[in-house]
């Protein structure tokens, strides 16, 4: 990949797997999770489904004590505390945005033991407007052993987030296909 930046990520699901994918880069494929109910046009919170649609890379969160390569990016990275958590109850008025923990409403803990969000980029999925209950947390970040589904996310291994960090910007897409 002999390219300043990447305008589009363009995932699809592998065939004959719902809960895999391909992610292309440029010229260059990946593997990738998906997430356990496949790829859907109508995300819903806790569907486990991948929207289908086109996401902008907003920023991201790093542990740096696990994953020194975040530090290589154009995108604006925050260092994972033992605070950081994201609200994920359409009710409160914090869905679908991070949250100092502990907090009072459900929550997913951003500095994980499974080390998923050692690198974790937040797509604009139901972001900015904010939609109660049309899905939260939809992250592209660590895969666990096997792309083993996610809960809607997209998720490459660490070897690919490094590769692909350097040539990711605030204006890049990723592009959730069938």
């Amino acid at each position: 990949m002999l390219v300043k930046w990447l305008r589009v990520l363009t995932v699809r699901a592998r065939p004959g797997h719902p809960t895999q994918g391909l992610l292309q880069a440029g010229n260059t494929v990946f593997a990738c999770a998906l997430g356990r109910s496949g790829i859907s046009a109508d995300k819903r919170e806790g569907d486990g489904a991948t929207p289908l649609g086109s996401m902008r890379v907003l920023s991201g969160y790093f542990r740096g004590d696990q994953f020194a390569g975040a530090r290589r990016t154009r995108l604006a990275m925050t260092p994972i505390g033992p605070d950081l958590g994201w609200c994920e109850v359409p009710d409160d008025r914090n869905y679908n945005r991070p949250v100092k923990i502990p907090y009072g409403a459900s929550h997913e803990r951003m500095r994980r033991d499974d080390r998923l969000y050692d690198a974790c980029l937040v797509l604009d999925w139901n972001i900015a407007p904010r939609r109660r209950g049309r899905g939260s947390a939809i992250f592209f970040h660590l895969a666990r052993p096997g792309f083993t589904p996610t809960q809607g996310c997209v998720a490459v291994t660490a070897r690919t987030m490094a590769r692909l960090l350097p040539l990711l910007s605030d204006r890049t897409v990723v592009r959730v296909v069938r």
